[in-house]
């Protein structure tokens, strides 16, 4: 071995016992915090989600909208491979096809009745940013309410067509906030582990 790579190995292993000692490891393992992700609808509380979730991605599989993706190495290797959904990218559909073939409790199977979805889907929750909403500075849009697959329920507008968003009753499908005109979106969905915080 000559003395230039001699003097790599040394310098690795320095740099990997600095990295194991800073805690570097255990947050590869663990990652950031998953309170952020979008979860398919029907899934478990987040505590929870990731130890039921085998990360065989049939929900992926069977997706119409092709809404869901496997979190990558970023998030830790705790969370790796399991689903998520950008609704900027792609919103779910609220067909309730990934709950039909998730084999585990991962994500409950609910039918996709619109009453039943609105009692038991809580994907998130949607927040207007009123600062940049077009119908909020003088335009008129209201793109997100006619995207809402609840209009009048889980997104109302006021006047000049200004969205307003109802808590209890949003899904947090992301539909309002794929169909955003406005970039960036002047209205998103935030996982409701995040909100609660």
């Amino acid at each position: 071995m000559t003395d230039t790579r001699r003097d790599f190995l040394k310098k690795f292993g320095a740099g990997a016992g600095a990295t194991v000692l800073s805690g570097g490891i255990f947050s590869m393992i663990a990652g950031e915090s998953s309170a952020d992700v979008l979860r398919p609808p029907g899934a478990k509380p987040e505590e929870s989600f990731s130890s039921s979730c085998i990360r065989c991605f049939q929900c992926a599989s069977v997706c119409p909208n092709r809404a869901i993706r496997a979190v990558g190495l970023e998030r830790g290797l705790l969370e790796i491979f399991t689903p998520y959904i950008i609704p900027r990218d792609q919103a779910c559909m609220l067909c309730m096809k990934c709950g039909d073939v998730c084999p585990t409790t991962a994500l409950e199977k609910i039918s996709d009745d619109g009453d039943e979805i609105l009692a038991k889907v809580k994907m998130g929750i949607a927040m207007v940013d009123t600062s940049i909403c077009y119908s909020y500075s003088g335009r008129i849009c209201g793109t997100c309410y006619y995207a809402c697959p609840y209009p009048d329920v889980a997104l109302k507008l006021k006047t000049f067509a200004q969205p307003v968003v109802i808590e209890e009753k949003c899904v947090g499908c992301g539909l309002c906030e794929r169909a955003c005109i406005h970039i960036p979106q002047a209205i998103r969905v935030y996982p409701k582990e995040k909100r609660d915080a």
